[in-house]
C-alpha cells in the first residue's frame, strides 16, 4: 500500500538544560493530526536523532507512538554511525508499535559503491522483518550519492521488507525514475519541501518534510489545488514556500524551524550544540521577515480553507 499526503519530520522537544522533554509531544501531536497530516518522522534530522544517545531515540519513539495512538503512522529513523545501534533502534521500533523505519546511509565510514549501501541497509532491516523499511537518501548531509534505481534494483533481492525510498535529494529526474521502477513496484516519498510541486508534477502521491510540522496548511491546500488543476494556485502556494524558506534559511536551518513553530504557540525548547537557538534579535528579524511575506496570514486562510480531517 503507498503512502499519500504529508508526513511530519518532527523536532526535537528539550528542556533548556539540553536534557529530553516529552511533555509537548502529546500537544504537538493532536495539532499534526487536526491539520490532516498523515504521519510523523522522528529522530531524524530535524528530530536531531544524531545528537541523541540510543536510549534517548527509543523515548522520543516511544512517546510519539503513545501519543499517536494509531491514528496516523509513525515513522522512526534507526540510522547510526553504527550498523549494531542501528539494528538495535530498529528492534525496539518494531517492538514498541511503530509503522515503518528508516535510515540514512553511514555518515562516517561511507559504504563506496551501491551493493555496499544495499548490504548495509539489509543488516538494519532484518533486525525489524515485520516493518516496511525505508532508505533515507540525503546525500546532502550523508556524503553518499548513488544510484537509486540501482539501488531498488539490487535492494528489492538483499531486503525483503524494503518498502521505499525518503527521497530527499534535487535529482527529480532520479526521483521519477524511481517512482516509475517496476511500474510503481515501490513508495518513494519526497524531501525538498520547496520543491514538492514538481515532484508532484512528476507522479509524488507523499512527501516527507520538516516544514510540514508548522506549515502544513499551506501544503495541503497546494495539493488539493494541484489535483483540482487550479495550478496557478498551486504554483502561488509553493512560491509563498520558497519565500518562507528563503527567509529562515539565513539562520541555522533547525533553530530557525523550531522558532517558527514558537512563533505559532508551540515551544520546543532548547537545541542541542552544535546547534543553539537563535537569539531574541534573530528571532525578531526571522518573525518581521515573516510577517513582510505575510506568511502567518496565508497560513490561517489555508487552514480555513482546507477540509476538516477525518475523526478517528
Amino acid at each position: 500500500m503507498k503512502t499519500e499526503g504529508l508526513i511530519a519530520a518532527t523536532f526535537g522537544t528539550f528542556k533548556e538544560d539540553g536534557s529530553l522533554d516529552l511533555r509537548i509531544i502529546p500537544e504537538l501531536v493532536e495539532k499534526l493530526i487536526s491539520e490532516g497530516i498523515s504521519g510523523v518522522f522522528v529522530c531524524g534530522t530535524n528530530g536531531e536523532g544524531p545528537n541523541l544517545t540510543v536510549e534517548e531515540r527509543m523515548q522520543v519513539a516511544e512517546a510519539y507512538i503513545a501519543a499517536v495512538n494509531k491514528r496516523i503512522t509513525v515513522w522512526v529513523h534507526v540510522g547510526h554511525t553504527s550498523i549494531t545501534e542501528s539494528r538495535k533502534l530498529a528492534k525496539h521500533a518494531a517492538e514498541a508499535g511503530a509503522d515503518a523505519i528508516s535510515s540514512v546511509a553511514a555518515f562516517y565510514f561511507k559504504p563506496s559503491n551501491v551493493q555496499q549501501l544495499v548490504n548495509s541497509m539489509a543488516m538494519i532491516a532484518a533486525a525489524a522483518p515485520s516493518l516496511p523499511f525505508y532508505y533515507y537518501h540525503l546525500p546532502a548531509l550523508t556524503g553518499v550519492a548513488m544510484d537509486m534505481v540501482e539501488f531498488l534494483r539490487l535492494g528489492e533481492e538483499a531486503i525483503p521488507n524494503l518498502a521505499g525510498i525518503k527521497y530527499t535529494a534535487h535529482t527529480q529526474h532520479e526521483f521519477q525514475a524511481c517512482l516509475n521502477y517496476k511500474d510503481g513496484k515501490f513508495d518513494v516519498l519526497y524531501g525538498y519541501d520547496e520543491m514538492l510541486l514538481g515532484a508532484l508534477m512528476v507522479g509524488a502521491k507523499a512527501a516527507i518534510g520538516s516544514t510540514y510540522t508548522f506549515a502544513a496548511p499551506l501544503y495541503l491546500r497546494m495539493m488539493e489545488a494541484f489535483r483540482a488543476q487550479q495550478l496557478e494556485q498551486a504554483r502561488e502556494l509553493q512560491w509563498q514556500s520558497v519565500e518562507m524558506i528563503r527567509r529562515f534559511v539565513r539562520y541555522s536551518p533547525i533553530p530557525a524551524q523550531r522558532a517558527i513553530t514558537k512563533m505559532l504557540g508551540y515551544d520546543l525548547g532548547a537545541c542541542r550544540l552544535p546547534l543553539e537557538k537563535l537569539t531574541d534579535k534573530e528571532y525578531e528579524h526571522l518573525e518581521e521577515m515573516l510577517n513582510e511575506i505575510q506568511f502567518f496570514q496565508t497560513l490561517e486562510k489555508c487552514k480555513r480553507n482546507n477540509p476538516q480531517p477525518a475523526v478517528h
